[in-house]
């Protein structure tokens, strides 16, 4: 088989990074048209950070799996089973989880009290002014380039690995795909690939599951698994684990990671820009359920890939097959990741290595494509639209976008590069990150929660809690091994210590300074102050209805709505005004009643899974010291794959079940286009203009602005 850092020719690796890339990116580009021609879809300023506020459940919660599926999702999960057992899979599953489901909640309070917000930025602008607005740039933009690190050093990694491509080049080929299929889609192509690239790393996971479970020649059943794994752990026991088994919950540093995991993920997803992102683009029934499905679903990914591989490669390190045999993998391919390519290419050879190549490229293209989106809103509104041109168009917004996702995506590729030649790696950074950023995390959050909150405690405490972590960690670092470096650093001890003060130290910070210095008293209200972008140039454009062009319009039936039409439009468009002012309220307090339901439901929800996933499940098994038996750990597997298939089914056949409508009149349109009977796809258009896109983000805008900005404004749209 070869070198086992290049089971694979370089030219598979430039095939999947530019190749697959590019694919990927004119996919996109043939279906940003399709919407647009069929679902009279406009990318304007707006439609680009936003998707028009209507994205149904199951396009969130697979967007949520496929934003939260990451390299280290994958790799680091195996890598964790292979070092400390069974626990580490579940650890990393149970300690990532968890923070996604508990973001819905916050994710409703955000559409209940700032509907139009574009970031959380814009939010706590809104509440605080300008002095807090920077400060947590700062930690918005450091989570974004934090995780666009990893997500880039540890995909170039893998890629170099696997396929012997210069690392450099991965690192600048990487985001070349997914730069352009974002500038052409805007977040609507995050969540459409996000999809796609869902439903090809679950068939790539449930394969290596079933081969490793079911079909193997030298596995092929957990009970061969279970007798390998055991002596294995006989051979060489684990130091701090039950028995020295894998097959045990009971494991020192399996724990220890767990606590940075959970930690360090809550800033990973609650000052994560992208997660803002997908909250507000989710129509209002939407929140809710797609993070909580959406958290879920995720959690049998990193469990199941990493109990599978994870644990084949333990069992097969003594087979001939295995590629460093008779040698173990090192502490330094260990930590490279590995485990998952190698363990893929002993059981289904070079098959295998691409199998393992694809599903590490989708993750780490699907992860960026959120990065991007989530940098360039905050660039656009929060710097550009904030600090620069105030009342800058949405053309000039969507341009802002475009160059913001451009720069961002090849500087991000440069710092990549600087961080592998100092041999910074994934895993370093994926347990620093919560010591860096995880200290405005609560005062985030109680800017939606906590009315009392003033700015001195917004400010003050996430400073405070960053210095504090830093110096914990590393004073932790010099008293317990003499030196400070980056292996030392690294280690267990100081990295749990820097991560819990930086999450925890804000929660006796914030109530004394806030009392301190007066409480606040916020009133709500005033955050539905935050405007949408004007969209009215950029749809006139679109859709050939500015005054300029009436003539030409309603002498060119094919390419436009006639006058009659495009009255019935206006009816749609304007339903808002044209409904009584007592409707109108009648129908905002029934939305506002169904969210302050679905917030009450998030916060039991949040409970249950915090219980559940972080107590009941492991804590028993923890505390016993026990040992899986044969036939429990057999359960233990057939309950992951059955998990596995529920993901498949919430985040892979339900989307395409509550897209059906919109997938049926696409569909329609191109067999009329192909057929010849354009004319009937002009007449169903001009005939149910309810059913178009642009006008249901329209009437989404006119519901949710505030009554003096909606009146008179859809006059100016279409008249």
């Amino acid at each position: 088989m070869g070198d086992i850092t290049s089971p694979l020719p370089q030219s598979a690796g430039y095939a999947v990074v530019v190749g697959l890339g590019f694919v990927f990116a004119f996919g996109m580009i043939l279906t940003t048209y399709m919407l647009k021609r069929y679902q009279k879809e406009i990318v304007t300023a707006e439609e680009f950070a936003t998707a028009g506020r209507t994205v149904k459940t199951g396009l969130i919660a697979a967007a949520v799996v496929s934003s939260w599926t990451w390299a280290a999702t994958l790799l680091q999960s195996t890598s964790m089973v292979y070092r400390v057992g069974i626990s580490g899979g579940y650890y990393y599953g149970a300690g990532a989880c968890f923070q996604v489901i508990a973001f819905a909640t916050l994710a409703i309070k955000a559409k209940q009290r700032a509907p139009n917000a574009h970031t959380f930025l814009e939010i706590i602008n809104a509440r605080y002014g300008k002095i807090a607005h920077i400060t947590f740039l700062f930690f918005a933009l450091a989570t974004n380039i934090l995780v666009t690190a990893m997500l880039l050093t540890g995909g170039s990694a893998v890629v170099s690995d696997l396929t012997g491509m210069d690392t450099i080049a991965a690192c600048f080929l990487l985001p070349v795909g997914v730069i352009i299929y974002t500038l052409f889609g805007g977040i609507k192509a995050t969540f459409l690939t996000d999809y796609v690239h869902t439903i090809v790393i679950i068939v790539i996971i449930l394969t290596f599951a079933f081969t490793v479970y079911a079909t193997d020649e030298s596995l092929g059943s957990p009970s061969k698994v279970y007798d390998l794994v055991r002596a294995a752990a006989a051979a060489h026991p684990i130091e701090g684990n039950a028995g020295g088994e894998y097959l045990t919950m009971r494991s020192k540093s399996g724990g220890i990671f767990f606590v940075i995991n959970l930690v360090g993920n809550f800033g990973t997803v609650f000052l994560d820009n992208g997660y803002w992102n997908k909250a507000i683009s989710a129509s209002p029934a939407a929140s809710l359920p797609g993070y909580v499905l959406g958290g879920v679903s995720w959690f049998a990914i990193p469990t199941l890939i990493s109990t599978a591989m994870g644990l084949a490669c333990v069992a097969l390190e003594s087979n001939p097959k295995f590629p460093t045999y008779p040698n173990r993998l090192t502490a330094d391919q260990v930590s490279a990741g590995l485990v998952l390519p190698s363990a893929a290419v002993t059981i289904l050879g070079k098959g295998g290595a691409v199998a393992a190549l694809i599903m590490v490229f989708m993750a780490v293209t699907s992860a960026m494509s959120a990065e991007l989106i989530s940098v360039s809103s905050i660039f656009t509104y929060d710097i550009y639209r904030q600090y620069i041109d105030p009342k800058a168009s949405g053309k000039k917004l969507i341009l802002s976008s475009h160059a913001t996702c451009i720069i961002f995506g090849f500087t991000m590729a440069g710092f990549s590069v600087g961080l592998v030649k100092s041999n910074c790696g994934m895993g370093y950074l994926y347990e620093l990150m919560g010591i860096i950023i995880s200290a405005a995390v609560l005062p985030a959050a109680l800017t939606l929660f906590w009315s009392k909150q003033n700015l001195v405690a917004v400010v003050v405490s996430p400073i405070l809690g960053t210095g504090l972590a830093i110096m914990s960690w590393l004073i932790c670092t010099k008293k317990q091994f003499n030196t400070i470096n980056m292996t030392t650093t690294f280690e267990d001890d100081p990295m749990l210590t820097g991560n819990v003060v930086a999450l925890l130290s804000p929660a006796i910070f914030i109530p004394i300074l806030t009392y301190a210095f007066k409480p606040q008293n916020f009133d709500w209200e005033l955050m539905k102050t935050i405007t949408r972008a004007e969209e009215t140039e950029e749809i006139e454009a679109a859709e050939g209805i500015s005054e300029d062009n009436n003539v030409q319009r309603e002498s060119d039936s094919a390419n436009s709505i006639d006058k009659e039409k495009l009255q019935a439009v206006k009816s749609v468009v304007s339903v808002a005004q044209d409904i009584p002012s007592e409707k109108i309220d009648a129908m905002e307090e029934e939305e506002a009643r169904q969210l302050a339901k679905a917030g009450k439901l998030g916060t039991y929800l949040t409970c249950f899974f915090a219980v559940a996933l972080l107590v009941v499940w492991p804590m028993p098994m923890y505390g016993s010291n026990y040992i899986f038996s044969k036939r429990f750990f057999t359960g233990w597997v057939v309950v992951l794959i059955i998990w596995m298939f529920f993901t498949g089914f919430a985040v892979c056949i339900y989307p395409l079940w509550e897209g059906r409508e919109g997938l049926f009149t696409t569909f329609r349109g191109v067999y009329w286009d192909l057929t010849g009977q354009t004319y009937k796809l002009r007449e169903w258009q001009n005939d149910h203009p309810e059913k178009m896109h642009v006008v249901q983000s329209q009437i989404s805008a006119r519901l949710h602005s505030p009554r003096e900005l909606a009146e008179g404004h859809i006059d100016d749209i279409v008249e």
